[in-house]
C-alpha cells in the first residue's frame, strides 16, 4: 500500500493569501460545500474579496463594494475596526484558554453586560455563537423551572443546532432531522391570544422569541406585543427568553430591541456583533435568582460549560466592542439613520409595484418583493425554477452586487425579502447610494419579467464561463 505524503499539496497561510478567485472556488467546492459554490456562482456571488475596512470591501480586481449585509448583523462596528483591534492586541500573550483557573476578562465583560442590559439581568454564560447561546438558555429555563415544555414562534430562527432547531419555526430546516427535541410548541408571532391559549396548558418552562424576526423576513410585531407577552409570562409563571442575537447592541436603534417597550427578559441571548467582527462570542445573561436555582450550588456549577466560552481574546474583543458602541452612540445613530432610510425606501414602494413591503427598525430593514411566476425557466431549461419562483429577492440582490457593487442577501425563511443591515458606522451618502441603485434597477426593469431576463443573462454568463 502506498504511504500517503501528508505534506504534498499542503497549503500554508502565505499560499492561501496568494489564491485567486478560481483557486478559492475549487478548494471550497472540493473540500467544503460544492452545492453552495454552485448556488453562489449562479448570480456571480462567489467573488474573491481580499480587503475590508469599515463599510467597504474590495475584490481581487480592486473593485470597491459597500457591505449592506454586515455579516447578518455581526458587523455593527464595521469590518476590521482599528480601535477594537488595538484593544485585542493588548491581551495577546496572556493565557487565552486555561480551564484550571478563573478568567479575568470573562468577569470583566460579564460585569459590563450587567451594566448595560435591561433591568435586573446579571449572570452571564459565555459561548461562541448564537445557536450555542440559545442551547444554553433553553437548558437554563428547563433546569431552573423544573418544567419541560418550550413555546416558540412560527417563522422564527434561533439556530440550526439540535435544541435551537427545535424552536426554529421553519419546516424546511426541521423536517430532515426529526424527531427533534420533544415538547416544543409553535404559535403565530405577534399573537398574544395564541400565547395565552397555550400557556393555559400548564407545565411551560419558557417562551422564546425574537423582538423582531430577522430570518423570518424582518417582521416587526404589533406595538405593545412584547409588553403583553411579558405580562402573560408573569401571570402564568413562565420564563421569557428574548433572542437579541441579531437585534442587540444598537442594531434597531436601542442597545437592545426589547428596550423600546421597556420589556426585561428573564433570559436574554446575545452573539454576533459583540465579537467586534473579529472573534466569535455568544452567550446569555439571566436574572440572578434563575441562575442560582439552576447552577448556584457546587454540585451543579459545571452542568453546562463551553471550552472556548469566555476565553481572554474573545472577552477583550467584547469589552472593546461595547466601549466603541457606547462612546460613539451607535444605537442612537442607527435610530436616526434608520428613520431616514425607511422614509426613502417607502417612497420607492409607493413608486414601484414590484415592492410589496418595506419594514424594520433602526438599521435592520427588509424589502419584500411580490412573488413572480417562473420567469427564468425558458432561459435555463428549468435550471432556475426554484430561484425564479421563490428567490426573486436574490435576483435583485444579484443586480445590486453586479451592477452597483452593493452587497445584500435574502432572509433565510423568506427568500423574497432582501435584508439591509449595514455596519452602524454607515454614512448618509452610502444610504443614498442604495436608494439610487434600487431606483436605477426598477426604472430600467419595470416588471418581474424584465428583471428576470436581465438576471438570467447574468446566470447564463456565469454558467458558461465555468
Amino acid at each position: 500500500m502506498e504511504v500517503k505524503n501528508i505534506y504534498e499539496g499542503f497549503i500554508s497561510v502565505d499560499d492561501a493569501l496568494s489564491f485567486k478567485r478560481n483557486d478559492v472556488r475549487e478548494n471550497y467546492k472540493e473540500f467544503v460545500n460544492s452545492a453552495a459554490v454552485q448556488l453562489m456562482s449562479l448570480l456571480d456571488f462567489d467573488k474573491h474579496f481580499v480587503r475590508a475596512d469599515g463599510t467597504k470591501v474590495y475584490d481581487e480586481d480592486g473593485n470597491e463594494y459597500i457591505d449592506f449585509l454586515g455579516g447578518y448583523g455581526a458587523l455593527n462596528v464595521g469590518h476590521n475596526n482599528k480601535e477594537i483591534l488595538a484593544e485585542i492586541k493588548k491581551v495577546l500573550g496572556l493565557p487565552n484558554i486555561l480551564q484550571a483557573s478563573i478568567y479575568n476578562f470573562a468577569g470583566a465583560l460579564a460585569k459590563n453586560l450587567a451594566l448595560i442590559a435591561p433591568g435586573d439581568l446579571k449572570r452571564t454564560f459565555f459561548a461562541n455563537s448564537g445557536a450555542e447561546a440559545v442551547e444554553g438558555a433553553l437548558k437554563l429555563a428547563k433546569i431552573a423551572s423544573g418544567k419541560s415544555k418550550i413555546i416558540y414562534c412560527q417563522n422564527s430562527f434561533h439556530g440550526k443546532s439540535f435544541g435551537a432547531l427545535s424552536v426554529t419555526g421553519r419546516e424546511k430546516y426541521q423536517k430532515p432531522f426529526k424527531p427533534l427535541m420533544p415538547e416544543t410548541y409553535p404559535i403565530p408571532f405577534g399573537d398574544d391570544k395564541a400565547l395565552e391559549d397555550i400557556l393555559k396548558m400548564g407545565d411551560m418552562a419558557a417562551f422564546i422569541l425574537e423582538p423582531i424576526q430577522g430570518e423570518g423576513g424582518i417582521i416587526v410585531p404589533p406595538k405593545g406585543y412584547l409588553r403583553r407577552v411579558r405580562e402573560l409570562c408573569d401571570r402564568y409563571g413562565v420564563y421569557l427568553i428574548i433572542d437579541e442575537i441579531q437585534t442587540g447592541f444598537g442594531r434597531t436603534g436601542y442597545m437592545f430591541a426589547s428596550e423600546e417597550e421597556g420589556v426585561v427578559a428573564d433570559i436574554m441571548c446575545f452573539a454576533k456583533s459583540i465579537g467586534g467582527g473579529y472573534i466569535p462570542v455568544g452567550g446569555y445573561i439571566a436574572r440572578e435568582d434563575i441562575w442560582k436555582r439552576a447552577y448556584g450550588s457546587i454540585d451543579k456549577a459545571f452542568l453546562h460549560t463551553s471550552t472556548f466560552g469566555g476565553n481572554t481574546i474573545a472577552c477583550a474583543a467584547g469589552i472593546a466592542t461595547l466601549k466603541f458602541i457606547l462612546e460613539n452612540e451607535l444605537h442612537k445613530k442607527a435610530r436616526e439613520m434608520g428613520d431616514y432610510f425607511l422614509r426613502r425606501l417607502m417612497d420607492l414602494k409607493a413608486k414601484y409595484p414590484v415592492i410589496k413591503d418595506v419594514r424594520g427598525k433602526g438599521l435592520m430593514i427588509g424589502i419584500e418583493f411580490e412573488e413572480p411566476k417562473g420567469i427564468l425557466n425558458a432561459l435555463t431549461a428549468g435550471k432556475l425554477s426554484e430561484v425564479s419562483k421563490e428567490y426573486f429577492g436574490s435576483l435583485v440582490a444579484g443586480k445590486l452586487m453586479n451592477d452597483h457593487r452593493i452587497i445584500t442577501a435574502y432572509t433565510l425563511n423568506n427568500p423574497n425579502v432582501i435584508r439591509l443591515e449595514p455596519p452602524l458606522t454607515v454614512t448618509y451618502e452610502e444610504l443614498d447610494k442604495v436608494i439610487n441603485a434600487l431606483e436605477n434597477i426598477f426604472e430600467k426593469n419595470s416588471s418581474f419579467f424584465s428583471i428576470g431576463i436581465d438576471s438570467g443573462k447574468q446566470v447564463l454568463k456565469s454558467i458558461f464561463k465555468r
